[in-house]
C-alpha cells in the first residue's frame, strides 16, 4: 500500500492559522466591542434612550457624522484628482507633494489641531483674509470640517494610487481607438477601474473622522450643542465617571457608522463588478473590431 506523504508548507495550516486569526481579533476587537455592549446593558431602556437622544447628544451626532461625511466627499474629490496628477504627469518637487500627502499619517493628531487653529484663527495667516470676507472657520463648524479633511485626505489619495498606477494604457488607447472621445474614456474606462479604490479611500476617511478627537477639539471651540463633537462628549462623561452614559453614546456611534458603511461596501462590490464588465466589453469590441 503507497503512502502519499504531503509537503509540508513554510507557513502554517489553515487551522493553525485561523486560530490565531480568531484569537488576535477577539482581542483586539470583538472583546473590546462585546465589553463596550455590555457596559452599555448595565442603563434601562429608558435611561439609555435619555441618554442617547439627549437634545446635546444629537446636536454632537448631526455635527460629527455630518462634518465627517462632507470631509470624506471633498477627499474622494480632491483626493482622487490628487492621485491622478502624482500617477500621471512629472513635475518638479513632485517627490516632495507625494511625502507631503503622509503628513497627517505622522503628525501627532493634537500637534495638527494646534497648527490647524493657528492657521484659521481670526487673526491667522489664512483666517484673517477669511474673516474680511465674512467667512469664521475656526470655532465653527466649518474648522470641524477642514480638520476632518485634513486628517482624511491619505486615506484617498494613497488608495487610489496604486490603482492608476498599475492600471493599463492600453484600455485608454484602445478607447480612442474606438472613437471615444476624452470623456468617454474617463467616464467608461479610468472611472470605473479607480472608483472601488476611491470608494474604498472614502470609507475609511470617514470612518476615522467619526472617531477623530485630537485634531478637531483644538479648533472647535467645543461649545455644548454648536461645535461640540460626539468623542468629545463621551471624554466629558468618562471625566464624569459616567461610565456607563459614554458607552452608550459609544454603541450609538458604533452602531450608525456601521448602517453608513454598509452600503459603501455594497456599492464598492457593485463597481467592482460593472468595472470587470467594461473591460470584457472593451476586449469584446476589440476582437470584433476588423484590422
Amino acid at each position: 500500500m503507497a503512502f502519499r506523504w504531503k509537503k509540508k508548507s513554510v507557513l502554517p495550516g489553515f487551522g493553525l492559522a485561523l486560530g490565531y486569526t480568531i484569537t488576535y481579533l477577539s482581542l483586539l476587537v470583538l472583546i473590546p466591542l462585546a465589553a463596550t455592549f455590555l457596559k452599555a446593558s448595565s442603563l434601562t431602556w429608558e435611561q439609555f434612550w435619555r441618554v442617547v437622544t439627549g437634545p446635546r447628544a444629537l446636536a454632537s451626532y448631526q455635527l460629527t457624522f455630518g462634518a465627517s461625511l462632507v470631509g470624506a466627499l471633498i477627499n474622494l474629490l480632491f483626493g482622487s484628482l490628487i492621485a491622478w496628477v502624482l500617477v500621471r504627469y512629472k513635475f518638479p518637487g513632485k517627490r516632495l507633494f507625494d511625502s507631503l500627502v503622509d503628513l497627517p499619517f505622522a503628525l501627532p493628531t493634537a500637534v495638527a489641531g494646534i497648527a490647524l487653529t493657528t492657521i484659521y484663527a481670526p487673526n491667522g495667516w489664512l483666517g484673517k483674509p477669511l474673516a474680511e470676507l465674512g467667512i469664521k472657520v475656526a470655532y465653527t463648524p466649518l474648522g470641524v470640517a477642514v480638520a476632518l479633511t485634513f486628517i482624511g485626505l491619505p486615506f484617498v489619495v494613497r488608495s487610489v494610487q496604486p490603482v492608476l498606477e498599475d492600471m493599463d494604457k492600453e484600455l485608454e488607447e484602445a478607447a480612442a481607438s474606438l472613437g471615444a472621445n476624452r470623456w468617454q474614456t474617463f467616464s467608461r474606462v479610468v472611472l470605473p477601474t479607480i472608483f472601488p479604490a476611491a470608494l474604498a479611500g472614502f470609507a475609511m476617511a470617514f470612518a476615522r473622522a467619526v472617531g477623530e478627537y485630537g485634531s478637531v477639539v483644538f479648533i472647535a471651540g467645543n461649545m455644548p450643542m454648536k461645535t461640540e463633537i460626539t468623542p468629545l462628549l463621551i471624554i466629558t462623561k468618562l471625566d464624569q465617571y459616567d461610565y456607563a452614559g459614554a458607552t452608550a453614546m459609544a454603541v450609538v456611534m458604533l452602531v450608525i457608522s456601521l448602517i453608513m458603511l454598509l452600503p459603501i461596501n455594497l456599492l464598492q462590490k457593485w463597481s467592482s463588478n460593472r468595472e470587470q464588465r467594461a473591460e470584457k466589453e472593451i476586449g469584446e469590441e476589440l476582437v470584433s473590431t476588423p484590422a
